[in-house]
């Protein structure tokens, strides 16, 4: 009986650690806050806040962004999704992704995620967000067009809370 209990134990550790250790071990759980004075926005204006909650999900996460556009009106949008490059759908308002409505991720290292942003299965928005070493500071480099077809580049940056 009890080396039923014992190895009863070492299978609930066996499936409860990694995944514990696999969220802990991404730089990317938790919650950031937009940082305005370092983003870059082209053409801008920046949005006037963000913040985003980045959720452990199965292989993958949830996001949730919240926050005021430049002209004063609510933004809020999420995803879940896998690093698996496939397209996952967006939800709520996405005026911030350029009218986006799918977004695949791909893992490139513990610190980089590269993510495109689809409205219609085209390309809008693609770029890199990477999490600084000391996991205070998440920027991301991005290309893409705006909802009239016209370029846009941005470098957003957001602090960790």
């Amino acid at each position: 009986m009890k080396r039923i209990l014992g190895f009863g134990a070492v299978v609930i550790l066996g499936l409860t650690v990694p995944g514990v250790l696999r969220a802990q071990g991404n730089p990317f759980i938790g919650t950031w806050k937009l940082n305005t004075a370092k983003s870059k926005y082209s053409p801008g204006p920046a949005p006037q806040s963000q913040m985003t909650t980045i959720e452990a999900q199965g292989n993958g996460v949830k996001v949730s962004t919240d926050g005021t556009a430049a002209d004063g009106n609510h933004t809020a949008w999420s995803f879940t999704a896998n690093y698996d490059g496939k397209d996952n759908p967006v939800s709520g308002t996405t005026g911030a992704l350029n009218g986006a409505d799918t977004v695949s991720l791909k893992r490139i290292n513990p610190d980089t995620v590269e993510n495109t942003f689809k409205k219609a299965g085209k390309v809008v928005l693609r770029g890199r967000d990477v999490v600084s070493k000391d996991g205070k500071v998440r920027t991301i480099t991005a290309k893409g067009t705006d909802t009239n077809g016209k370029p846009v580049s941005r470098m957003i940056v957001y602090d960790k809370q």
